[in-house]
């Protein structure tokens, strides 16, 4: 279970009786209803699952490369995690999706500004949030979290950490503006996208600055991002952290996959927050 009462998260040590008439006067349902933008003023598209009244523990999730918020194991995660009774958001990074924006100026870079428009919203609603990122989202997520204090847990599903070499690996043969990723039509490859990965190289140095609690979920048979990813940045990362690795599990978590990876984020999540 996941506790969710604002007393678990805010204020341990409290006696039941305080809390109780402190959240008579200060909780309520809250729900994300407003109109996210990035910097750019471009609409961020997102589905907000409503947890129990009390909760103010957000999980925000975001996706990897070529995906979108409705990804199949990203919907079964935010229903599985709401239905435990913490709200969810997950949303669509600019230029996927649903979202605003070109998919070529789709970055990492770029992605990071847009979790923290998302941040933002979830702020000023009176969230505290656990992020969860996956493949490239995985590595926006550690960017973001590395400086950025509203993020408060940090989960790595399947996380891409050696941008460069992700590039290389996936679209070194593909000519940028010209080709596409993975033949996908949908998917233009850009100059942009390489530039950025390329300056990146890596999220691992930036492992060490991550100050939150930190899970990092991986399957063995992930054929895009390499499971040594997550053990490279693992070695790299501060206490308290944790790495479950899945047997058998493929990039997006399909199939037996699936359940390992969210029974893994919901008991971390409960652990942490207690």
């Amino acid at each position: 279970m996941i506790p969710l009462s604002a007393g678990s998260a805010f204020f341990c040590g409290f006696s039941s009786w305080v809390l109780a008439s402190m959240a008579k006067v200060w909780l309520s349902h809250v729900d994300m209803e407003e109109t996210i933008k990035n910097q750019d003023e471009e609409i961020i598209e997102y589905t907000f699952h409503a947890g129990q009244e009390n909760a103010r523990n957000l999980l925000i999730i975001g996706h990897g490369l070529t995906g979108n918020k409705d990804r199949p194991f990203v919907v079964a995660l935010a229903e599985a995690v709401a239905a435990e009774g913490l709200p969810v958001l997950r949303f669509s990074f600019s230029g996927n999706g649903g979202s605003g924006g070109d998919f070529r100026q789709s970055t990492i870079s770029k992605e990071v500004d847009d979790l923290k428009a998302v941040l933002c919203a979830a702020d000023a609603s009176g969230y505290r949030v656990i992020y969860a990122g996956h493949s490239m989202g995985g590595a926006v997520g550690v960017l973001a979290a590395a400086s950025d204090e509203r993020i408060k847990l940090l989960i790595s599903l399947a996380g891409m950490v050696n941008t460069q070499a992700f590039y290389e690996r996936e679209f070194g043969e593909v000519t940028p503006d010209s080709g596409c990723m993975w033949e996908e039509a949908s998917c233009p490859l850009s100059s942009t996208f390489k530039d950025d990965l390329e300056s990146i190289i890596t999220t691992a140095p930036k492992a060490s600055e991550v100050k939150v609690p930190w899970l990092l979920v991986h399957g063995t048979e992930d054929d895009v991002v390499p499971i040594e990813d997550s053990q490279e940045i693992f070695a790299h990362a501060n206490e308290p952290k944790k790495l479950v690795e899945i047997p058998g599990a493929n990039h997006v978590f399909s199939d037996d996959g699936e359940k390992p990876m969210i029974d893994a984020v919901i008991d971390w999540i409960g652990n942490s927050l207690r």
